[in-house]
C-alpha cells in the first residue's frame, strides 16, 4: 500500500513587486532554495522562486498562518519560453499604455507593467501626486489588449523597489531583495548614529532616508539608555567630571574634568552618577549663557519696584497733567501691537496611499 505524499510548505517570492507568500506542494519531494516553480496565486499562474521551507518563524515574519496558494509544478523549458514571451508582452503593454496616457493628458507617471503567465491579466503600476480617474484609460487598454486590466497606484519608495538596482554600498538595494515592508526612518536615527546629516549622502535611490539607518537604531537606543546622558555629572577613578559626549557602540564617554581636561573614559569606569541634566545643555558655553540669564533675572528681581516709592520725573519735558491714562497706555504698548504674528497656515504634507 502506497503512503500518501506529504504536503510541504515553502516560502515563495513571486511577481514584479517580489511578493512573499507561503505555498503548499505535494509530490515534489524537497525543493532546494532558488528552485524556479510555477505557482497558483490569487492573481493566477505566476513564476516564483523558492526561498526556504515554511516554519512557524517564517509565518511570524510573514504575518500570516494560511498558505497563499499551491505550487503547480517545477518550471520547465516551455515555461521559460512562455516567460520570455511575457516579458516582451510587458514591454509592448507599457508602450501602449504610455501612449494612451499621453493622448488623454493624464497627470500620472507610468512605472512598470506586469503580465501574469498565460496572459490572464495585465497590471500597470503608476505614481501620481493626486487621485486619477483612469476608467476611460482602462477601457482603452482592455479594448487594445483584450485581457483583464488592473491599475495600481504606488508610492515613490515602491517605485524604487521596482526600478532600483544597486545602492551606494555596492550591494543590491534592500527594498528589492529581502525587505518585505519599508520601515519608517527619521533624522533622529541618523543623529543618534552620528551619521552625516547631508540629505544627498543619507538618501536612497527613492530620495528618502535610507532604510539601513533603521537596522542598528535599536542597538544604539539600548546603549544610550544604559549610559549616563550628555550633561550628567559623574564620578570616576580620575575624579568628578561632566559628560560632554558619547560613543555608543564603543561604550565610551567623553568626560570633562576640572581644568577643562577632557578624557575618553569607558562607561564601566563610572563609579557614580551624581546628577543628570537634559541633553539640551550639552556645552559649557550654553550653560554659561543660561547662568548669565539667571543672574540677570535675579538682579532684576532685586531692583525696587516703581510703585515702592513716589517717582520724581527728571525728564526735561514732563507729561502734562491733563493727559489721559488711555493715551499713556496706547503709547506704552504701541510697540507690542506691531509685533509679528507667526503664520500657522502651513498645512502638513499628506501622503497618498
Amino acid at each position: 500500500m502506497d503512503t500518501p505524499a506529504e504536503d510541504l510548505s515553502y516560502v515563495i517570492r513571486y511577481g514584479v513587486t517580489r511578493i512573499l507568500g507561503e505555498f503548499t506542494a505535494r509530490g515534489f519531494g524537497s525543493l532546494a532554495r532558488g528552485t524556479s516553480v510555477i505557482v497558483r496565486s490569487e492573481r493566477g499562474h505566476e513564476w516564483g522562486t523558492v526561498l526556504s521551507t515554511a516554519t512557524e518563524q517564517t509565518r511570524t515574519y510573514l504575518g500570516t498562518s494560511d498558505a497563499h496558494g499551491r505550487i503547480i509544478r517545477i518550471a520547465t523549458p516551455e515555461d521559460e519560453v512562455e516567460r520570455d514571451r511575457s516579458i516582451l508582452a510587458e514591454k509592448e503593454a507599457f508602450a501602449g499604455c504610455l501612449e494612451l496616457i499621453q493622448e488623454r493628458n493624464m497627470q500620472m507617471q507610468l512605472v512598470d507593467a506586469e503580465q501574469v503567465i498565460g496572459g490572464e491579466r495585465l497590471i500597470f503600476y503608476y505614481v501620481s501626486e493626486q487621485r486619477v480617474d483612469f476608467r476611460d484609460l482602462v477601457k482603452g487598454l482592455a479594448k487594445r489588449f483584450h485581457v483583464r486590466i488592473e491599475m495600481r497606484q504606488i508610492g515613490i519608495r515602491d517605485e524604487a523597489k521596482l526600478l532600483a538596482d544597486y545602492g551606494d554600498c555596492g550591494q543590491p538595494v534592500c527594498c528589492n531583495t529581502f525587505l518585505r515592508e519599508m520601515p519608517p526612518v527619521s533624522m533622529k536615527m541618523a543623529k543618534l548614529q552620528k551619521a552625516t546629516l547631508d540629505p544627498t549622502k543619507i538618501s536612497g535611490r527613492c530620495g528618502r532616508l535610507k532604510c539601513c539607518l533603521r537596522y542598528e537604531y535599536d542597538t544604539y537606543e539600548e546603549h544610550r539608555k544604559e549610559m549616563p546622558p550628555v550633561g550628567a555629572t559623574v564620578v570616576t577613578k580620575q575624579g568628578t567630571g561632566k559628560v560632554i559626549g558619547q560613543e555608543l557602540l564603543a561604550q565610551k564617554l567623553m568626560i570633562q574634568y576640572e581644568g577643562q581636561r577632557q578624557v575618553m573614559t569607558d562607561a564601566k569606569d563610572v563609579l557614580t552618577v551624581v546628577s543628570t541634566k537634559s541633553s539640551k545643555s550639552t556645552s559649557p558655553a550654553q550653560e554659561k549663557h543660561s547662568d548669565d540669564r539667571a543672574e540677570a533675572g535675579q538682579s532684576n528681581n532685586d531692583r525696587p519696584r516703581r510703585d515702592a516709592k513716589p517717582r520724581h520725573d527728571s525728564r526735561p519735558n514732563p507729561r502734562p497733567r491733563g493727559e489721559t491714562r488711555s493715551e499713556k497706555g496706547s503709547e506704552e504698548f504701541g510697540d507690542r501691537l506691531d509685533a509679528d504674528v507667526p503664520d500657522g497656515s502651513d498645512a502638513p504634507d499628506s501622503d497618498l496611499e
